[in-house]
Parts: C-alpha cells; sequence; structure tokens
C-alpha cells in the first residue's frame, strides 16, 4: 500500500499581523472585507487588478450595479451569438452573490441606462487585437468593447476583478456592487500564456480538470496544456492501440487505480476549455517517458519483452525503440487520432530526459515524430531538448532550464531560436507551480530549489534567455507547468498553483513596464479576499501582508 502523503495545506500557512497601510490605501475597503453597516465600501481602483491592464484612466462616478440592470450584447453575424455567450458566462458569474436576474439581452441601439454592454464589433480599434478590450465604466453603466469574443471574455475577467471579492461567492451577499469609472483600453504582451496540467503522475477527472480551467480563465490564461502521457500512466483512449488506455493507464505514481478519458471525456475538456477561451495542447512524451506504452505492448520495445507497470517517480530510462518499424505505426496512430479530436493549432511531443537514447537515435526518432505531427495539420511543441534535433517549420520549443543551465544547452536553444523556432518560456525555478515555496512545506518537489512568490513572479520573460542569444521577438510566451508526484486533488493543485499562478499570468500579459515586485504584491494581496471567496485554500506567503478577510 503506498503511504500517503500528509496534506494539511494549514501547514503552509505563516500568519501576519494586519495589512499594511499601502494595501488600505490602494486596495480600497472593498478589498479587506465587509465595510461597517454605515459605511459603503469604496470601489476597487480600475487598475488594482491581475493581470495588471496596459492602460488604465480614472475618471468620474462609479457604476453600481442594481436589481434593474441588464446585460446587453450586441455583434454582427455570427458576433451576436458570440457576444450573446459571453454575456450568458456572466450573468452565471454575477447572479449567485448579486441575487439579481441580470436578463441578457439583444442591445438596443443606443444602449440603456444602467446597463452592462458587451460589444463585439469585429471591424473595431484594430489596436485591441484579437484578445484586446476597452471598459469604459461610468454613472449610467458598463461598456465592453472588443474585436472577437476572447477579447470580451478577457474584459469580463476585469470586470469581475473590479467588483467586490465576494462577488465569487454562490450565495447571496450584501453589495453595493461598485465599479469604478474611468476606461482600462488592454491587450495582452504574449499571444501564449499558458498553464500545463500533468494528468499523468496522477490522474485527474474531468470535472476536477474544469474545475482548475475555471480558476486559469480568471487570469486571463488562453492556453492549456494538458500532460497526457508518461512513465505511470497513459490517459487518453486511442481506438488501434486500445491497450494504451486500458492497461497503461490503470495504475499512477504510489500504485492508485489512475484512470483515462475517453474520447468523449477529452472532447468534453477540449470544448469546456473552449467556452472559457483556452486552446488545448495535448502532450504525448516521446521517445523516452514512455513506459507506460511499453508496457501495455511488447512489440514497442526493442526486445519485445514489455516491462512492468511503473508506479515511482524516477525518470529518463524509458524509450521506444526507435529502429523498429512498428515505432512509427504507433507514433501515426497516435498522432492522428489524437490530432483529430484537438480542434487547437499545437500538438506537444515531449522529447525531454531520453537519457537511455542515443543522440542519433533521438536526433532520428524526432525528425519522423515531427513529420508526422505536421502530416495532420497540427504545429509541433516539445520541451527544449527537441532543439537538440532539427525543428520543422512553426516549431515551438517549450524552455525549463533553470537559472544554473549551462551555456551549451542555452545556446543551442538559441541558435533554434535564430532560426526561426519559437520559445515558450516555463523555468523550472521560477514558474514550476510544483516546486515547494519553503522547506518546509508539506507538497510538491524541491529539485529546482524552493520557488516562494517573490522568485516566481521576478523575471522578465522578454529577457531571460537575452544573454544566451534568444531574441526577445523569438519569445512566444510563458507557461506554469504542474507536476503531479505528490498532487491527487484540487485542493492538492489549488495549494501549489496559488498565489503563484498569477503572477505567471501577469508576465505573460501585462506590458514590461508593470512588472516590479513592490507593486505587484499589494495587487496581489488584494486577489486574498477573492481567492478565499473561490473556496482556494491558496499559500499565505509571508511576504505578502493578507488582509485579515484572506487569511
Amino acid at each position: 500500500m503506498p503511504v500517503r502523503l500528509h496534506r494539511s495545506i494549514r501547514a503552509l500557512r505563516t500568519p501576519r499581523i494586519a495589512g499594511s497601510l499601502l494595501l488600505l490605501l490602494t486596495a480600497g475597503a472593498g478589498a479587506l472585507g465587509a465595510a461597517p453597516a454605515t459605511q459603503h465600501p469604496a470601489a476597487r481602483p480600475l487598475g488594482q487588478i491581475v493581470p495588471e491592464p496596459a492602460h488604465v484612466r480614472p475618471g468620474g462616478s462609479p457604476f453600481t450595479l442594481g436589481a434593474g440592470t441588464r446585460i446587453e450584447t450586441e455583434g454582427r453575424g455570427a458576433g451576436a451569438r458570440e457576444a450573446r455567450q459571453v454575456g450568458t458566462y456572466l450573468a452565471g458569474l454575477l447572479r449567485p452573490a448579486t441575487g439579481y436576474r441580470l436578463p441578457v439581452v439583444d442591445a438596443p441601439r443606443h444602449s440603456s441606462r444602467g446597463s452592462l454592454t458587451l460589444d463585439l464589433d469585429p471591424r473595431g480599434d484594430a489596436a485591441l487585437g484579437t484578445e484586446g478590450y476597452r471598459l469604459d465604466s461610468g454613472r449610467d453603466g458598463v461598456t465592453l468593447t472588443a474585436r472577437t469574443s476572447a477579447g470580451l471574455f478577457h474584459g469580463v475577467q476585469t470586470l469581475r476583478q473590479l467588483l467586490p471579492a465576494s462577488i465569487e461567492k454562490h450565495s447571496r451577499q450584501r453589495g453595493p456592487w461598485q465599479v469604478a469609472g474611468g476606461t482600462v483600453t488592454d491587450v495582452p504582451r504574449y499571444a501564449y500564456r499558458g498553464a500545463m496540467l500533468d494528468v499523468s503522475r496522477h490522474f485527474f477527472t474531468p470535472a476536477q480538470v474544469e474545475k482548475y480551467i475555471d480558476q486559469l480563465a480568471l487570469y486571463k490564461i488562453n492556453e492549456l496544456h494538458l500532460h497526457l502521457s508518461d512513465d505511470q500512466g497513459w490517459r487518453i483512449a486511442v481506438d488501434s492501440w486500445p491497450r494504451l488506455a486500458t492497461y497503461g493507464g490503470s495504475t499512477e505514481v504510489g500504485g492508485g487505480t489512475g484512470g483515462y478519458y475517453t474520447k468523449a471525456q477529452y472532447q468534453q475538456i477540449v470544448a469546456y476549455a473552449a467556452s472559457r477561451h483556452l486552446e488545448v495542447v495535448p502532450e504525448i512524451d516521446m521517445p523516452s517517458h514512455t513506459e507506460a506504452a511499453l508496457a501495455s505492448y511488447p512489440e514497442l520495445n526493442c526486445d519485445g519483452v514489455a516491462p512492468p507497470l511503473y508506479t515511482g517517480t524516477e525518470v529518463g530510462f524509458s524509450s521506444l525503440c526507435v529502429p523498429k518499424a512498428v515505432t512509427y505505426d504507433f507514433v501515426d496512430d497516435v498522432v492522428r487520432e489524437l490530432a483529430a479530436l484537438t480542434p487547437g493549432r499545437y500538438l506537444h511531443i515531449g522529447g525531454d530526459e531520453a537519457h537511455s537514447t542515443s543522440q542519433a537515435d533521438y536526433v532520428a526518432f524526432m525528425d519522423k515524430a515531427q513529420a508526422v505531427v505536421t502530416k495532420y495539420g497540427k504545429r509541433v511543441m516539445g520541451w527544449h531538448q527537441m532543439t537538440a534535433a532539427r525543428q520543422s517549420p512553426g516549431a515551438v520549443a517549450e524552455y525549463w532550464g533553470t537559472d544554473t543551465t549551462g551555456a551549451a544547452e542555452r545556446a543551442q536553444v538559441a541558435k533554434a531560436a535564430l532560426a526561426g523556432t519559437k520559445v515558450v518560456l516555463a523555468p523550472a525555478d521560477r514558474s514550476y507551480l510544483d516546486m515547494k515555496y519553503t522547506d518546509d512545506t508539506v507538497l510538491g518537489q524541491d529539485w529546482a530549489g524552493t520557488v516562494e512568490v517573490d522568485r516566481s513572479y521576478g523575471w522578465d520573460p522578454g529577457t531571460y534567455l537575452a544573454g544566451a542569444g534568444v531574441p526577445a521577438s523569438a519569445v512566444l510566451g510563458v507557461e506554469a507547468p504542474l507536476w503531479s508526484e505528490t498532487l491527487t486533488d484540487n485542493a492538492d493543485i489549488e495549494a501549489m498553483a496559488f498565489p503563484r499562478l498569477p503572477g505567471i499570468a501577469e508576465l505573460g500579459w501585462s506590458p514590461e513596464s508593470a512588472l516590479d515586485w513592490n507593486t505587484y504584491k499589494v495587487r496581489l494581496a488584494a486577489q486574498g479576499p477573492r481567492l478565499a471567496a473561490m473556496g482556494i485554500d491558496f499559500y499565505r506567503s509571508p511576504l505578502v501582508d493578507w488582509p485579515a478577510s484572506a487569511r
């Protein structure tokens, strides 16, 4: 029987005295919990959100959400339907805590006074791009304008954060529900703002994944990287190789029962992510991290003998048999079926820690595997070790090195970047959410060191690999991976992801000029009551002056 880890999240907390005067002045009483009955909490300042918006111009009277407020949506053609979908989502967020009806209706020629208006105009301000939005707030209402439904959706997350934290609760709360007056004009810095969830070391059900998706959406994450296969478990049904799931997916770290997604369940996750404007990036790790596949089919092994199922945590010992033709039948079948299920642009083929594969075999395998991915219409992603081989046109290398990664390895990434390969940054000692916060953290690992909240936030994606020769133009974005050797449920996910995930999201969204720990930690503190209202038992870092209502 596996030994269960003690998972008392309270062991992660460090009590703090009352929040600083700076937080009180900037976040406003609304961020610190309910005000006395004789007072009304001030509206949250427009810039007091995460990620910090690109441009904020405060001014004018606040808008107060009331019992008669309507959500009016406007768009042309398919845009009308998309705007209404975002409006329906917004209503679902606001109704439980306010108790208001908030009907979602088509907007009249001129927005009604006191309404929340969502205007989707593909021919609108080109500067907003594909994910930007503008929020205008005043006494008579709030208007969100965007060129795409993704932009509207991201604007809704800003509107949500401008309301009191109690808006996140699922029972009726006391108002008032105010939005500060002024204008927010916002666009992301990077196109790729990802979070990875490892469902292979421990299996997470569709409902558990969907809960994490909802939490990611609040911080404008737009890519969900699912690590679907590893030594400890294969998590996606493949019709042409059924034992991958039924046998290879039957266990997990520590010897649990594991599990896998049927094709319908995987498509359910993909659709749910799309409804929150996240694109799913599926990963089948190859040629190493393949023990679950090797255990399922003897012919994938060079000696034709299947190893036993694996439930440990060591890495780098497994490898597909590169010389065998059947290996590429396997790769073709798996990629073909997974690509058909995945509407997104990317398919991740891993490529890391192939310690038992010779360099010649590694290069030969990666050449063929990348060709299969492009054959089925997907853009190749892989961990940055893939830059030791040739990259297909449009390939994306995900860098997970650390501050101490050797110069030769970094130079290899730079060479690929200069040749056209894009880079997603996920440095393990900065953005790996499974690293312990401190030596006393109950969950997680520490092979890349401990990663407190300030360290996780304190780097600039645009310059992180500049010294190695990677130009800023090659950086596609950032990702926050969460490996699950020690994680078994949503409480574990939340304890390790929060509050570091919002910081990685800000590195991906906000302009470089906004990246300052001293101002960020004040805005992060104001997120505490919101996370608590959402039921997230996050790590109360002693580096942040959390309000009393967040403890």
